[in-house]
C-alpha cells in the first residue's frame, strides 16, 4: 500500500475541512451540488478528449497509486542474481522450476527456456516495454487533463452562478450568501485539482520511471543470464542503475 498518496490526500482534506469548521460554515461548504458539478464537468469535458475504453482504463489505473507500493529494483536484481547463479550450476532448464515474480523477467526467461534467439528475446522484451511505458503515459494524461479541467469547470459553475445572482438583485441581504455559494465550485475546482488529479497524474509518471528502470534492469539480467555472466558481475553491473544511497545498502546486503 502506498502510504504516502493515502497520508498526503487525507491530510490535505483534514487540513480543508478543519478551515471550514473553524470558521463556522460547515454546512455551506458541504453542500453537494458545487463538487458534483465540477467533478461531473471535469470526466465529461476529459472523456471528450479520449476514447471511452481509454478513460475508463485510465480510472481502474489509478487503484494502484493507493494500493501498491513502488517495485524495489533492488530486490529485481537479487532475483536475477538468483536466477543466474542457478543457471550457472544447472543449466536453463532449472530455471523452469524457480517461481519468478516478476511477470516481465519472466516471460523473458521463459523465452530463453524455449530455446529462442537473444536478439528476438531482446528485441521481444523491448517491443513489450515500449508497449508498457505508452500504456503507463497515456493513463498520466487522462488525469493530468482532468487536474486542468478541474479549475477551469470550477470558474464556469461560479459564472453561472454570478450570472443568476445578478438576475436577481431586487433583496441586497441575500446577495452575499448567494456570492459565497457561487464562489464555491471555484474552490472544489481547485482543490480537486491539487489535491486528487494532479497529484495522481504525477504519481502514475513516477511509478512509470521506476517501472521503466526495472524493464530495463530485467532486460539487461536476461540478455546477462543468457550469455552466461558470473552472478558476481551481473550484480555489479544492475547495481549501477541504482541511485548512490541505495547502491550503498545493496553492498551492505550482499556484504551480509
Amino acid at each position: 500500500m502506498d502510504l504516502a498518496t493515502i497520508i498526503g490526500m487525507l491530510g490535505a482534506l483534514l487540513a480543508f475541512f478543519y478551515m471550514i469548521w473553524e470558521g463556522g460554515q460547515m454546512q455551506m461548504f458541504v453542500e453537494f451540488k458545487s463538487p458534483a458539478f465540477v467533478v461531473g464537468g471535469t470526466m465529461l469535458g476529459v472523456m471528450i478528449r479520449f476514447s471511452m475504453d481509454h478513460f475508463f482504463k485510465s480510472l481502474a489505473v489509478v487503484a494502484k497509486t493507493f494500493t501498491r507500493g513502488s517495485d524495489d529494483p533492488q530486490v529485481l536484481i537479487d532475483e536475477i542474481v538468483q536466477l543466474a547463479t542457478v543457471n550457472r550450476k544447472d543449466g536453463l532448464l532449472a530455471l523452469e522450476k524457480l517461481t519468478i515474480s516478476d511477470p516481465f523477467l519472466e516471460e523473458g526467461i521463459q523465452m530463453l527456456i524455449d530455446g529462442s534467439n537473444p536478439e528476438v528475446v531482446k528485441q521481444s522484451m523491448t517491443k513489450n516495454m515500449r508497449g508498457i511505458i505508452e500504456r503507463n503515459s497515456s493513463s498520466e494524461k487522462v488525469w493530468r487533463s482532468m487536474g486542468d479541467a478541474a479549475p477551469a469547470f470550477g470558474m464556469i459553475g461560479t459564472v453561472i452562478g454570478l450570472v443568476g445572482m445578478m438576475a436577481n438583485m431586487d433583496d441586497p441581504k441575500a446577495i452575499g450568501p448567494a456570492m459565497a455559494v457561487a464562489l464555491l465550485t471555484t474552490l472544489w475546482g481547485s482543490l480537486l485539482s491539487n489535491v486528487v488529479f494532479l497529484p495522481v497524474a504525477d504519481k502514475l509518471k513516477y511509478r512509470s520511471t521506476t517501472e521503466k528502470l526495472n524493464l530495463t534492469i530485467g532486460i539487461d539480467g536476461v540478455m546477462a543470464i543468457q550469455a552466461g555472466q558470473n552472478p558476481r558481475v551481473i550484480a555489479s553491473v544492475l547495481s549501477s542503475y541504482l541511485d548512490p544511497k541505495q547502491r550503498v545498502n545493496f553492498d551492505k546486503a550482499k556484504a551480509k
